[in-house]
């Protein structure tokens, strides 16, 4: 294999890595949690054939750039927060408008309208991209106030993740939303990320 061809595969394998880090949160969205794995394995299956083929040129012809670029892909793979990075610019660029739900939840203008389940409002189209995994939020009454869920990750069977609004800013109880809390972080006044898993 050529040299440049070599450096022109590890760029191309390590911007892919770095893509689906991410747009993860976005793709299982689109792709269901049931095909990500197809796509993973895609993405990393070529990158890692790659990372052998950098390895063995790096060996034999003393050619470490390609092998370089491997090598800062795995290591902002293994050290770069970038789920944490997504979730502090989802919060930061969506918490007007999900303050705009939340006002609109308190006055009655958003009710709960899923037949199913008496705590989900689904919002409408213009609210929808605001709740991962379908467009609804959960809303849990606590007395005459309440707290409301909105969705980053759904989840497949009870596992989910999201930013909750606490009216009083009183941190979020281990079993609300009849989640099994194991990562509650405040993020603002009134506002925390819950994880369920």
């Amino acid at each position: 294999m050529q040299h440049n061809q070599l450096f022109f595969l590890a760029l191309v394998s390590s911007i892919l890595v770095v893509l689906y880090k991410f747009f993860e949160w976005q793709i299982v969205e689109i792709l269901t949690p049931f095909l990500m794995p197809l796509l993973w394995l895609l993405v990393f299956g070529f990158f890692f054939v790659i990372t052998i083929r950098t390895v063995i040129t790096l060996l034999k012809n003393k050619n470490w750039k390609p092998f370089v670029i491997q090598l800062v892909t795995i290591l902002l793979w293994l050290f770069f927060p970038f789920t944490q990075v997504l979730l502090d610019i989802d919060f930061k660029m969506n918490k007007s408008e999900r303050e705009e739900v939340v006002s609109k939840v308190e006055n009655g203008t958003f009710k709960p309208n899923v037949s199913y389940n008496s705590s989900l409002i689904h919002l409408p189209e213009e609210y929808d991209q605001l709740s991962k995994g379908g467009g609804e939020i959960v809303v849990e009454k606590n007395g005459d106030s309440s707290s409301i869920l909105f969705f980053t990750f759904r989840g497949i069977l009870d596992g989910f993740s999201g930013f909750v609004y606490s009216p009083t800013d009183q941190r979020p109880s281990r079993n609300d939303f009849d989640g099994d809390f194991k990562e509650i972080e405040k993020l603002d006044e009134h506002w925390y990320w819950v994880a369920s898993y």
